[in-house]
């Protein structure tokens, strides 16, 4: 359910026969206390809501059926950038987001700050292990597209149009051997300009834009 934390003077106004909106009771603290238990640089007006942790979806609701554009997360740990993901990804009618257990950020402050409440509308598997997770999606009629800007195939020719996992890697260090060798094909997004690479939530929402104008809108 969450718990609200708040100063003295906060609750004292939000509370109405000792219970604040929603039947929360506030746990009262000074205003130095409360800001000790948020992230650097966040901002409070005297009150925070610490809420329940977002719970997952089993990969099968998200690989059956077969269809649309799923986005798997190969060790993306800036949560500003995945949480960007996110936005993109419900943006462009993405069936959901797969990242693993280990090594990804809680759906939590400023990755929600960032996802703009996308994290609460998109649908999304913690797996174990993503290697077995796109043997299992490939099984359930899924093909597999790894982004790398080191492969000669541009992201245009990689997409046919069929149901399609947009395989994303870290910024330093793309996607995982083992993750890459699970892929159908690696892509890269043409850059004519010469730079050579996009910040990773950049070129997630131009590889999502392309598969949905790929699959006809």
């Amino acid at each position: 359910m969450g718990r609200l934390l708040a100063t003295p003077d906060r609750a004292a106004e939000i509370e109405v026969d000792g219970l604040a909106p929603h039947g929360h009771r506030a746990e009262v603290m000074d205003g130095a206390d409360l800001a000790r238990l948020l992230p650097p640089g966040a901002v409070h007006q005297g009150f925070v809501f610490k809420a329940a942790p977002l719970e997952g979806v089993p990969l099968a609701d998200l690989a059956e059926p077969a269809e649309g554009v799923i986005v798997m997360l190969d060790q993306i740990t800036d949560p500003q950038n995945v949480g960007a993901i996110f936005r993109s990804a419900l943006a462009f009618g993405a069936r959901g987001i797969v990242v693993q257990d280990r090594h990804s950020p809680a759906l939590a402050g400023a990755l929600a700050k960032a996802a703009v409440g996308a994290t609460e509308r998109l649908p999304h598997a913690r797996v174990t292990n993503l290697s077995r997770a796109l043997e299992t999606l490939a099984e359930a009629g899924w093909r597999a597209v790894g982004l790398d800007g080191a492969t000669d195939v541009d992201l245009a020719d990689a997409l046919d149009g069929s149901p399609t996992v947009l395989v994303m890697g870290s910024e330093g260090d793309g996607i995982r051997r083992l993750v890459a060798e699970h892929c159908d094909v690696l892509a890269r997004i043409p850059m004519p300009g010469g730079f050579e690479s996009l910040n990773v939530s950049n070129a997630a929402a131009v590889a999502l834009y392309e598969a949905t104008r790929r699959r006809g809108g």
